[in-house]
């Protein structure tokens, strides 16, 4: 460790003291204050403020006594002023004279500017609390006005989750039941098609669907769910199966992933969800979902979905156990497939929601800290278009907010949502789109909708219809599709 010593000059020698007669701490003592008092971070300098202003006595210089952090890079410098600044060896009394300078923004801004990759390092240094939020939502609105200008995109859809049962017993979740639990179902053939002719006449222009994986229903219980609803509503985009369900699926069948996605797209499968993601780093994984679908799988199954055409979103469950490196490692895992496919098309943050799970000790992640995760994404995929922030889970309001952190879409309407409502969540059941539209003119946005795969749709009187691409997905505008809000 590299460090100097400047002493007054009317200290006497060998010691370090102050002209008021208070003591200058060691310089060990104020590393180990230091290191205790700041959390880990990216390199950062640490002062010790000034109590008054003013130029010293004449005849003394500022005494500095600079080193390194223990467990801190040796360019990380702990700076500390002693003029007219007793500093009492005492470890609460030094540490609450401690501040910690931010970090400087300025290295990323460049990069950002000139439309540059960030690197691992530095997308991890973002994570830092010290790191301004507001400084880090500028950066990323820069990159999505530069996408998508001052638009915010939304659509109007249902959810349908056909069983909770579910062999797996993940500790986040409190949607899952087991099959002799009086909460458990599982949804009839009648029930399934009732659900979709309430999306279609709702003017639903998708129906997400994702569920347990009930252990006493085969795979052609799930293949058969889509083929009603796409034979019944054609028009009604089937945004289904994450690659849990669709793992499962090979399991049960011996099949391979290809020839699952090709049955279900047959069926009429539209796209896939971004469920399931979880967190990619098995320290993490293996603690609070060990026996679903690994990090392998998921990217194995989205990649071939890609190649087959199917377009799909990702997503990252956060304010759990994990913490900054595994979000890094999380999101650049996204951005390396994405580089190699194309084919994600929304990346979508969702906060954790503790209530009635497993994880019930642990605190719901704060808004401030559901913007950063925003902004970082934004600024890390690099590759993706579209950011969205899921009301559902983030909260009106921090959704709202989100616009101006990088988010780009409000998600829609999310009629019969209940996975996160089971885990705590205190948002509505649905809003509607005067709501929507209501959330986004109010944040200075202006509202489109689009259907899934990002078409603009019209809609004139009861019936609607999918146009040009609404910008940056990248793909050509498919042939005008038309929908019927009443059957």
């Amino acid at each position: 460790m590299r460090q100097r010593t400047v002493r007054p000059q009317n200290a006497a020698a060998g010691t370090r003291r102050l002209p008021d007669g208070g003591e200058f701490p060691p310089v060990a003592f104020l590393e180990s204050t230091l290191d205790w008092a700041s959390p880990p971070g990216p390199r950062m300098a640490i002062a010790a403020e000034e109590s008054l202003a003013g130029a010293p006595p004449s005849g003394l210089k500022r005494p500095i006594v600079a080193g390194c952090c223990r467990n801190r890079p040796p360019s990380v410098l702990v700076v500390a002023r002693s003029h007219r600044l007793p500093l009492p060896p005492s470890r609460e009394r030094c540490a609450s004279m401690i501040r910690a300078v931010p970090p400087s923004l300025d290295p990323v801004r460049e990069k950002v500017e000139a439309g540059e990759r960030l690197t691992a390092a530095e997308a991890e240094s973002l994570w830092d609390p010290a790191i301004d939020l507001h400084e880090l939502g500028e950066l990323a609105n820069l990159v999505r006005e530069r996408k998508h200008g001052d638009v915010a995109y939304y659509n109007i859809n249902t959810h349908l989750n056909p069983t909770n049962v579910c062999v797996y017993r993940c500790t986040f979740c409190a949607f899952r039941a087991d099959l002799r639990e009086a909460r458990g179902y599982a949804m009839s053939d009648e029930q399934i098609l009732a659900r979709g002719q309430e999306a279609v006449d709702t003017g639903s222009t998708e129906m997400h669907i994702v569920g347990g994986l009930h252990h006493q229903k085969d795979y052609d219980w799930y293949l058969n769910i889509v083929r009603l609803l796409h034979d019944a509503y054609p028009s009604l985009h089937l945004k289904a199966w994450t690659p849990v369900e669709i793992n499962w699926f090979c399991h049960l069948t011996k099949r391979s992933i290809r020839d699952i996605l090709v049955e279900m797209k047959d069926a009429g499968l539209g796209s896939l969800p971004g469920g399931g993601a979880e967190i990619f780093h098995p320290e993490v994984r293996d603690k609070i979902c060990e026996h679903k679908a690994d990090t392998k799988e998921w990217f194995a199954i989205h990649r071939t979905a890609h190649e087959l055409g199917l377009r799909s979103n990702a997503t990252m469950l956060y304010g759990h156990i994990e913490n900054a490196f595994h979000r890094t490692h999380h999101l650049l895992r996204l951005r390396e497939l994405q580089d190699e496919t194309g084919g994600f098309q929304t990346f979508i943050p969702l906060a954790f929601h503790p209530e009635n799970t497993r994880l019930s000790h642990i605190s719901k992640p704060s808004p401030a800290m559901s913007l950063r995760t925003m902004a970082i994404s934004r600024l890390v995929l690099d590759n993706f278009d579209h950011m969205k922030a899921y009301w559902i889970m983030l909260g009106i309001g921090t959704a709202q907010a989100a616009l101006a952190y990088g988010a780009d879409d409000l998600d829609g309407t999310v009629r019969h949502e209940l996975i996160y409502h089971d885990a705590g969540a205190t948002t509505p059941e649905i809003l509607s789109v005067e709501d929507i539209t209501r959330l986004i003119r109010e944040a200075g946005r202006e509202p489109i909708e689009r259907d899934t795969l990002y078409h603009r749709v019209v809609r004139e009187g009861t019936t609607w219809r999918a146009e040009e691409p609404t910008g940056g997905s990248g793909q050509p505008a498919r042939a005008t599709r038309m929908g019927a809000t009443n059957r």
